[in-house]
């Protein structure tokens, strides 16, 4: 790093941070718009089901496992990401990602029955899973720590927008033919996947992945381009450096690294024999993805003209209408939630989510249940009150466990764990969502509509003391520096953290003081 010391007493202009900054944006855009695939295929299955169902001719049961299957499809994705992620690098998995994502939208647009509209969804599931695994992984490693929560948020900010645009497409071919109008729903989801996957080669590799590599030079140069300061640079090479086992006196472009960097060993480290600290990381991510989707709200995203027909309303364009709803307030709060996760911190605005929630959930299924007891009479309230709590479940879910999810269980692992560690929480997220999704119709046919959500409710206030006793906050620390958090020591006999701990406080400090 002997170049960078020449200028080490320079003072960079107020303009250098803002520009950098602003590198750092477009690529945590780019990469978290692969994101949005799987906002659009809940979004438009949503409503294309109200089509398909007549006529492909298919069962409630067929219909379930229709919604929710591409949930454990995507975990052949998310259980390969992590490898091929080390292997070839974060920018060309998610390349890769769109392309297979791409072949599943045209299969399931194209489909003539319902073998290969499944084989389809298949397909798509695989490059979903890629997605959901590589996208929060790139923004996190890219991002400087001071703006990390900002743009790690972005993959669940596009996920809702690929929701309200899955739910703009259902409204707008709904007047199609049958036959015709669920085909396009599905098909034109194949579009965004191609400008991503040219997009995305903009972009520079994951300074980390670089680094795991031996590419010192490489990665000094993404640094240089995605941090706030020359000084955060160095630093931030310095500490990954120490994470992936390189001596900090190596300067070369290029240093031989070893054969664990290319992630072998790490499965059995993170699963066999973990570390009392790593098994902790490990509870803590599995734990808020699990947490995320079992406290309902990819029943109530997937669902919610089944839900709103069940208040009592019978119109299909009506449904489609407030289902549009659903998606600009999901869209709207999480663009504000982005904002507030570094200014906040994450535990404040994440057990704040869940409080809301767990109201949200025990007034809405009350107000299903007294729709249930009362199937003769309309009762307006009853079906105003479930409209409002929908969508006030869904803003406090937006607000802080849609996005705090991804952005909490991207930054918490070590280096040497991160991408493995990351598409286990991933599986678990989808095998979770995949369960609730392809079970909701028979759990409302044996328990009603309301019984479902007081269950949702019961086990959002599980999750609430779960994040309330066993989260700490990580707000600003760097992503070398949260091993202190959990325990985590390094080779020199310290907390991870700790021997960076003045670097670290002064980039804080100059984050937390830069003009609002």
């Amino acid at each position: 790093m002997g170049d960078l010391k020449i200028t080490e007493d320079v003072i960079p202009s107020p303009e250098k941070p803002t520009k950098k900054n602003k590198f750092a944006f477009a690529c945590a855009i780019l990469a978290s718009m692969t994101s949005i695939l799987l906002g659009y295929d809940i979004g438009v299955m949503s409503g294309a089901v109200i089509f398909i169902q007549p006529d492909l001719k298919i069962s409630d049961v067929q219909v379930e496992i229709l919604m929710g299957i591409i949930n454990l499809y995507s975990l052949f994705g998310s259980a390969a990401a992590g490898r091929t992620s080390d292997w070839i690098g974060r920018r060309y998995t998610i390349v890769l990602a769109a392309a297979i994502f791409f072949i599943g939208a045209l299969l399931m647009g194209l489909a003539p029955n319902y073998a290969v509209l499944m084989f389809g969804r298949f397909v798509a599931g695989v490059g979903i899973g890629y997605a959901l695994m590589i996208a929060p992984v790139y923004t996190a490693e890219v991002s400087p720590a001071s703006s990390r929560g900002f743009l790690t948020s972005f993959p669940e900010v596009f996920i809702n927008a690929g929701i309200m645009f899955g739910y703009v497409s259902n409204y707008a071919f709904r007047n199609l033919p049958q036959h015709l109008s669920w085909r396009l729903m599905l098909g034109v989801g194949a579009i965004p996947s191609v400008f991503l996957g040219f997009g995305v080669l903009t972009m520079p590799e994951s300074p980390r992945w670089l680094v795991m590599q031996g590419r010192l030079g490489d990665a000094k140069r993404v640094l240089l381009k995605t941090s706030d300061s020359k000084e955060e640079a160095e630093m931030r090479l310095a500490d990954i450096k120490q994470a992936a086992g390189i001596p900090d006196h190596c300067i070369d472009e290029v240093v031989q690294v070893s054969k664990q960097s290319h992630g072998e060993g790490v499965w059995k480290e993170l699963l066999l024999r973990p570390t009392p600290a790593v098994r902790r990381i490990l509870i803590a991510a599995v734990g808020i993805h699990f947490f995320q989707q079992s406290s309902g709200i990819d029943t109530v995203v997937l669902y919610s003209p089944r839900i709103f027909k069940k208040a009592g309303i019978v119109n299909s364009s009506a449904l489609l209408g407030a289902t549009v709803a659903v998606g600009f307030v999901k869209t709207i709060t999480i663009l504000i939630a982005t904002f507030l996760l570094d200014r906040i911190g994450r535990r404040p605005l994440l057990l704040a989510s869940v409080g809301g929630m767990i109201g949200c959930l025990a007034l809405l299924a009350t107000s299903l249940t007294v729709v249930d007891h009362h199937p003769d009479t309309k009762l307006m309230w009853a079906v105003a009150l479930s409209i409002a709590m929908v969508l006030a479940y869904v803003a406090f879910f937006s607000i802080g466990m849609g996005p705090i999810t991804w952005v909490y269980s991207s930054e918490i692992f070590p280096l040497r764990l991160r991408a493995q560690g990351a598409s286990i929480g991933v599986a678990v997220n989808r095998v979770t969502s995949g369960v609730i999704t392809m079970t909701f119709i028979s759990l409302t046919k044996a328990i009603t509509v309301g019984g479902a959500f007081f269950l949702f409710m019961g086990i959002a206030m599980v999750a609430w003391v779960f994040f309330y006793t066993f989260l700490p906050e990580t707000q600003g620390r760097t992503l070398e520096g949260m091993g202190a958090l959990f325990g985590i020591v390094s080779e020199n006999g310290n907390k991870d953290g700790q021997e960076s701990g003045e670097k670290e406080g002064h980039i804080q400090l100059s984050a937390n003081n830069r003009p609002a």
